[in-house]
């Protein structure tokens, strides 16, 4: 029979805390790069400085003749920017900062010959750049607005017609810088009839009694070779009732209407219709401006001529280029029986000034009954083209106006 020595048994255990012992000693008494040191005592540890984020500002400090088409760009590497703030002659210039704030860039075109101040801000980094934009060889502005007076109030079917002081080749750049903004809205569109003028004419008639802003955000845009807008421009039109004449030269009446309610009716004689000259025109027209009296000469005819004629008018109010008024004529005689003017459409001295006292420019003088139809670009006769076709004047060749 085997049986282990008794002595041996705790030799075992011995040996077993011994190693436990050793293994212990193993983890908590050695430090880091095989020094040794008591049992607790705290590692070594390191810890390095946070950079700093870089800002880099374009234009770049001391930029001269720098283009207004640039956009200012801020940017940040190592840290989101905090601030951002451009100033040009006292005015803060928007700009947009990108999803996590480590870019800017600005909104809006630069103004040409202007100094410009960037400050920017990203944790304890600050970064500054002043630059100058250039001077354009030739300076861009709104030359006229029309119609647009002081105090003014403007008929539904009023166009907007700018003008520019130089000639514009770049038309859909400075197209888009022109906003139409209505309390009323409507559908419209822009059409250039020359370099120079631009006009803005909506599908129907605008809404009565409202207020229209147009704005010209043109400064810093290109319009052309060396040619830069310098100067926002800004109108606000009264848009008054809606007036609308009804003129039958067949039956020799005029019939006024005022926000849907006849207000007037009139007896009126109108072109002879003998010649082309002397035939009223069909068509929408518009009220364009007044006179009193209004001094009118046949055209075309000197002294002597036969048809010749020059005679000081009445209360006449112009609806055409062509010559055509509505205007007074003491020919009772002749109105509401038959035609018998040069043109023009003549009603009773009492009621051509009331037509004269009450009219809008922009008001709609709708004549029916002639051979004659109204060209849509003698005076303000834009109506006569369908709207279709005007939006095709506009240089956005994909406008949705």
């Amino acid at each position: 029979m085997n049986v282990t020595p008794a002595w041996r048994k705790p030799a075992t255990a011995v040996a077993l805390l011994t190693a436990a012992t050793l293994t212990a000693s193993c983890s908590s008494g050695t430090t880091p790069g095989g020094g040794s040191g008591g049992a607790g005592a705290p590692e070594a540890t390191t810890s390095a400085t946070p950079q700093a984020p870089t800002v880099k500002i374009s234009p770049a400090e001391g930029s001269g003749k720098v283009n207004p088409e640039k956009k200012i760009v801020v940017t940040a590497d190592g840290g989101p920017l905090d601030n951002v703030t451009v100033e040009a002659s006292g005015e803060q210039i928007e700009g947009k900062y990108n999803t996590d704030k480590t870019k800017w860039v600005s909104k809006t075109a630069l103004k040409p010959s202007t100094d410009y101040t960037v400050n920017a801000t990203a944790g304890a980094t600050t970064a500054t750049s002043t630059f100058t934009t250039a001077k354009p060889e030739r300076a861009l502005q709104i030359a006229d607005v029309t119609p647009h007076a002081k105090g003014e109030t403007l008929g539904v079917g009023a166009p907007i017609i700018v003008t520019f002081n130089q000639p514009v080749t770049s038309k859909a750049t400075i197209e888009r810088a022109l906003q139409v903004e209505a309390e009323k809205p409507v559908t419209g569109a822009w059409r250039w009839i020359n370099d120079t003028v631009a006009i803005y004419r909506t599908a129907k008639y605008w809404p009565a009694h409202q207020k229209v802003t147009f704005n010209a955000n043109i400064t810093g845009i290109k319009g052309g070779d060396g040619l830069y807008g310098v100067k926002d421009y800004t109108a606000t039109l009264k848009i008054g009732a809606r007036q609308i004449s009804k003129v039958d030269t067949k039956k020799h009446m005029m019939y006024v209407y005022k926000d849907g309610k006849r207000v007037q009716t009139m007896r009126i004689s109108a072109g002879m219709a003998t010649t082309r000259e002397y035939t009223t025109t069909s068509g929408i027209h518009l009220t364009m401006e007044r006179g009193n009296p209004v001094r009118m000469i046949s055209p075309g005819r000197k002294k002597g001529d036969p048809g010749y004629y020059d005679v000081m008018i009445d209360h006449a109010v112009r609806i055409s280029n062509s010559g055509e008024y509505v205007h007074a004529k003491d020919n009772v005689w002749a109105q509401g029986v038959r035609n018998v003017s040069h043109g023009c459409v003549n009603a009773r001295p009492d009621q051509a000034k009331w037509f004269y006292d009450n009219f809008q420019r922009g008001d709609v003088v709708d004549i029916t009954g002639t051979t004659r139809q109204l060209e849509w670009n003698n005076g303000w006769g834009f109506w006569q083209l369908p709207f279709k076709e005007w939006k095709k004047g506009s240089a956005l060749k994909n406008s949705k106006a």
